[in-house]
Formats: structure tokens, sequence, C-alpha cells
């Protein structure tokens, strides 16, 4: 029967419950996700954080594995053999050139491995020095980056939550270490600390490791804290107000239980972003600080101090200089495009 348009009677087959073939038309479903799954997902449709990302692992995997099996170490000298005379057609060798010795070895038909960017003025190849110099680079910093998280997420966290005079007396110790001159404090830190720890660190096991290198995570953790604690501390305060909080707190949460369980976990993508923007930022420290005499230690090479050697021979040979000066440009342009990546996939402000 054809219902009347004016009747007030309700149509009881319109409220019947929809069919599971109907449900599947009408709402597109899909399976369940997490937030770092949905963020990879995003940051694999980014073509530039994607390979930047491969830039960065293939360097890193150079760094690690190529002196494993490159026949020349960072300082060996090769025209010095003990009981020989020196031999000196291995200093400043072009790139892919040889010394006597080796092309009197080629000649009888051995297979020498060549000098690829040649050899410095004391005779010591120049491509493991490179090499050498990337990964102490890179593990300057990638650790000076985790003593700047450690630090800047403790105190950050801890002012946030607690608030008060203990967050205004942190916020203005952070206010003064900001209002310090950065380049001029580094350089100052860095030579009284590497006077004090070249006695201090005589004979013990610290000691190959360089006091350099220690004076330089000293820096790091003095002052470089400071934006990690601000970003931390401002999550901390907008997270700390909303009711899983409450209910841990009523439930009879201690503040380092909230902290660890609830307050942290959802500062994740913060941290992440900030770590990654904060490692080409060490490593621009540590080479400008080694291509000013305040780095490792010699002749241990880095990015920073093989191009302030190239300073000498500048005219005569300037791949020396451009070389090392490549590959900051290129680690430090990688790290930075991979943390815009990394922020605009896991910033939730970003993709509401």
């Amino acid at each position: 029967m054809q219902k009347n348009p004016l009747s007030m009677q309700i149509d009881v087959d319109a409220f019947l419950p929809a069919t599971d073939e109907e449900k599947e038309y009408i709402v597109t479903m899909r399976p369940a996700s997490t937030f770092f799954k949905d963020g990879l997902k995003r940051l694999r449709k980014n073509k530039v954080a994607v390979v930047s990302f491969f830039v960065i692992v293939i360097i890193a995997l150079m760094a690690v594995f190529v002196p494993m099996f490159w026949p020349y170490s960072y300082d060996q000298m090769l025209g010095m053999v003990p009981g020989k005379p020196v031999d000196n057609s291995f200093i400043n060798l072009a790139p892919f050139q040889y010394g006597k010795s080796e092309t009197v070895r080629i000649e009888q038909g051995e297979k020498v491995v060549p000098h690829i960017f040649g050899t410095d003025s004391q005779g010591r190849d120049y491509f493991i020095r490179v090499v050498y110099g990337t990964r102490i680079s890179l593990a300057v910093g990638f650790f000076a980056s985790i003593i700047v998280l450690i630090i800047g997420l403790t105190i950050g966290s801890v002012s946030g939550y607690i608030g008060g005079k203990t967050d205004l007396v942190i916020m203005r110790i952070v206010d003064m270490i900001y209002s310090l001159p950065d380049m001029l404090m580094v350089i100052l830190l860095a030579s009284v600390m590497k006077t004090v720890l070249e006695a201090s660190l005589a004979g013990t096991v610290m000691e190959k490791i360089g006091s350099n290198i220690i004076s330089l995570f000293i820096v790091f953790g003095l002052l470089y804290w400071v934006s990690m604690a601000r970003l931390i501390r401002g999550q901390i305060l907008s997270l700390k107000e909303q009711e899983y909080v409450l209910a841990a707190r009523t439930a009879g949460a201690g503040g380092n239980w909230i902290i660890r369980k609830h307050l942290i976990p959802n500062c994740f993508s913060v941290i992440i972003i900030s770590t990654a923007l904060q490692i080409p930022s060490a490593i621009f420290t540590e080479s400008y600080l080694s291509f000013l005499g305040l780095g490792v230690n010699a002749p241990m090479p880095s990015l920073g101090s093989l191009a302030s050697e190239a300073l000498n021979g500048l005219q005569s040979y300037p791949y020396r200089l451009v070389i090392p000066a490549v590959v900051i440009s290129l680690i430090v342009l990688s790290l930075n495009l991979f943390g815009d990546g990394l922020r605009d996939a896991f910033d939730p402000k970003l993709n509401t």
C-alpha cells in the first residue's frame, strides 16, 4: 500500500539495520593504525626526505665499513718505512696517482689500491682521512644530540610539570644562557676545558678519546640543552591539564610516573623532530671548532680539521678544501631536509 504523504505514521522499513554490503558501500573502512605508522606513511610520500635519509645511511655505512678493508690507515705515512730512506714521492700526490714504489709494484703485475683523493703533505692517504673525519663528525653529532636530549628532556619535563617557583628559576637560567653569545662561549669553554682536561685525563682510559672531544661534549651539555628544554616544557604545560593526567593523579599516581608514562610518550613527535634537527647543528659546531684547532686531537682527523689543514696549500691543492667542505655540506643538508620531513610527517598541528 502507498503511504499517505500527510500521514504522521512512522515508516518502520526506514529503520531496518543496514546490511554488511550497505555498510561497505556507505562507509570507507580502513585497517586500524597508530600515530607512528601514519607518520611513516606521510614520511614515505616525501621524496626529498626519503632521498636525504638514504644519503645519510650511505655516508654512515661508508664511514663505518670502508676502514675495515681499506689498506691504508688515516695516520699511515706511506713514504716512511722503518729501516729505509724516506720516499718523498708519496707527498702531495694528486688523485689516482702513485708513489715510486707503488709504480714499480704495478709494473711487476701487483694490484695497488689507488689513492682516490691523493695524499696530503705528510704522505697520508687523503680518502681514508676523509672517511675517518666523516665518522668522527657523525659520532660527535649523534652523541652530542643524545646528551642534549637527555638534559633538555629531564629539565624541561620537571620544569613544566612542577611549575611555580621551580619553573620560574629554571626559565630564568634558560634566559641567561640564551643571552650569552653562542660562538664566543663555545670557543672560550672549549679552549679552557681543553687545557684543564689534558692534565686530568693523562694516563686514563679517556685519554684515547682525547680532551678536545670530551670538552666538546661538555660544551654541548652546558649550552645547547636550552632549546630542547623549552620545547618539552611547552608541551608538558599543555598536556598536564588533560583529563587522563587528572585521572592518574586521582588514582594516586606520582609525578615521576605521570611524566614517564603519560607526558613524555605524548611528546615523542617533538622529541624526534628536535633531535633530528640537533644533529646537523652539532656536526657543524664540531666542524668549525676543529677548523679553529679546538676539535679532535691530531693525528685523528675530522672534516673541520681537514679543511683547516687544506688552507696551507689552497692555491696548489684546492680540492683538499673542497672535498671535506662538500661532505660537510652534504651531511648537514641531508640531515636538515630529513628533519624537515620528520616535522611535516609527525607534527600533529601540521596534519589537522
